[in-house]
């Protein structure tokens, strides 16, 4: 009981290093946050996707995966595509005062949300190195531990995703301004293009 325990926290260390991050999931996150649009299932999705993805690498898939190095160039020039579309919007946002909502109001469709959501959670192939091969290989080591090492990982992405989602309310008063919305709107746009550009070179 104590060497699993041992190893869940040992996983919870070794995935919260790898979630805590700017990214273009958790700027996604971030965003979702602030304006209290859709955050329950923004939250549930990125957890639970990076729940299945902690297991396939835990059980073996990781392997797999790294022996077919083309499905990851597909997905990298896919999903860096999907970064660049996003980061565009994002820059004409912060360049279009009209499209500043401070009011916390939902945006967009719910639809909309959950499928831009779950794009950025599986076409990002850094999220296969991260959490299906580095943590895979690194819960290989454990042994019979593995599977509580992995518990420990998703147990990480679900207290970081919360807090992200459901914490970002608290910089409501800063982003009563316009300016505020422009200034995340514009670290949004950078963090996805340059994300979306080394996707694309990367996969090239």
């Amino acid at each position: 009981m104590r060497d699993a325990l041992l190893a869940a926290v040992a996983g919870f260390g070794t995935g919260l290093s790898l979630i805590v991050a700017i990214g273009a999931q958790n700027a996604f996150v971030l965003r979702r946050g602030i304006r209290r649009d859709g955050v329950l299932a923004v939250v549930a999705i990125c957890a639970l996707s990076d729940a299945v993805l902690i297991a396939l690498g835990v059980g073996g898939v990781g392997a797999v995966v790294a022996a077919f190095p083309q499905a990851l160039t597909v997905v990298g020039l896919v999903g860096g595509a999907f970064l660049l579309c996003y980061g565009f919007l994002a820059a004409r946002r912060a360049f279009r005062p009209s499209a500043m909502d401070v009011t916390g109001a939902p945006t967009g469709s719910a639809r909309r949300v959950v499928l831009t959501c779950l794009a950025l959670t599986w076409l990002n192939p850094h999220v296969y190195l991260d959490t299906v091969l580095l943590l895979g290989s690194v819960a290989a080591h454990r042994g019979d531990l593995r599977w509580a090492f992995g518990v420990g990982a998703a147990i990480a992405s679900l207290c970081w995703f919360a807090a992200l989602g459901f914490g970002a309310r608290l910089l409501t008063g800063f982003f009563a301004r316009p300016s505020s919305w422009r200034l995340l709107d514009g670290l949004v746009a950078a963090t996805m293009v340059t994300l979306g550009v080394t996707l694309v070179v990367g996969a090239s």
